[in-house]
């Protein structure tokens, strides 16, 4: 910090960020932040997260192998998993920014509290937010989850190999 305030810079110690998220599925709001992430810092690692408080549809393998599927193609992603605390991982993977998606006011709330308690936990730790595209602004992973579960067509909100996975597990 300097006699005018902080100095951001997006110099190499910053080319590192970690995009955490239970992804249950992952949606293509999901995918616009991490290409929108990946334009902005060198490496983005997809964190596929265990949330104890959340039942998931798909098991951790599961999900971090289709978000793998779906970012194949885009150069310095990384898709891994974590269970414990992100600052945690933050750490080990010499990170020190966590990008986090808002959809809405209602978002910032919880948001801002996660990001002054992990500012707590690792005062280097910065969070930055991303507004999804305006298409996106209103997709949830859970509303995906129901209205494939009451047979909508979910073509436009998660990639073909999502729908196609989902369908699958549903049917059972």
């Amino acid at each position: 910090m300097n006699a005018q305030g902080p100095t951001f810079s997006l110099e190499p110690a910053l080319a590192r960020a970690l995009y955490p998220g239970t992804f249950d599925p992952v949606t293509n709001g999901h995918l616009d932040i991490i290409r929108r992430a990946a334009q902005l810092f060198d490496e983005v690692d997809v964190v596929v997260a265990v949330n104890a408080r959340k039942t998931s549809l798909f098991t951790l393998e599961e999900r971090v192998e289709l978000v793998r599927a779906c970012t194949r193609d885009l150069p310095g992603v990384e898709v891994l998993s974590h269970a414990g605390l992100m600052v945690e991982c933050l750490r080990e993977r010499k990170a020190q920014v966590l990008i986090r998606g808002l959809r809405a006011v209602s978002d910032f709330e919880h948001e801002f509290q996660m990001a002054l308690m992990n500012k707590k936990l690792d005062p280097e730790c910065e969070t930055v937010y991303l507004m999804p595209s305006e298409q996106y602004t209103y997709l949830a992973s859970s509303l995906v989850r129901e209205l494939a579960a009451l047979g909508a067509d979910i073509s436009e909100f998660v990639p073909p190999e999502v729908e196609t996975t989902l369908r699958r597990k549903l049917a059972r």
